[in-house]
């Protein structure tokens, strides 16, 4: 399972800024990694996003942003949420 894409799914204003649902990335990376990958692909609109949201990795909160993310985790980006 090495090799397996981490699969990322966006949120709310994130998925408006990545201008899509999810999309697949290359294992092999902690979430700063991600995060630094996810800038490099979508650029300024993404950016100020990603510095704001919480990530879930399997439906866990992420805490530790350097430990490798599991080979075919599902990511979750949730930008934070207005109203209630």
């Amino acid at each position: 399972m090495e090799g397996t894409p981490l699969t990322v799914r966006y949120f709310a204003g994130a998925r408006a800024a990545a201008g899509r649902a999810e999309e697949a990335i290359p294992a092999g990376r902690s979430l700063d990694d991600l995060t630094a990958e996810l800038t490099r692909r979508h650029g300024d609109r993404l950016a100020p996003v990603l510095r704001v949201a919480s990530f879930l990795v399997n439906g866990v909160t992420c805490h530790d942003r350097q430990a490798p993310l599991p080979a075919g985790a599902t990511i979750d980006v949730l930008p934070p949420f207005a109203g209630g």
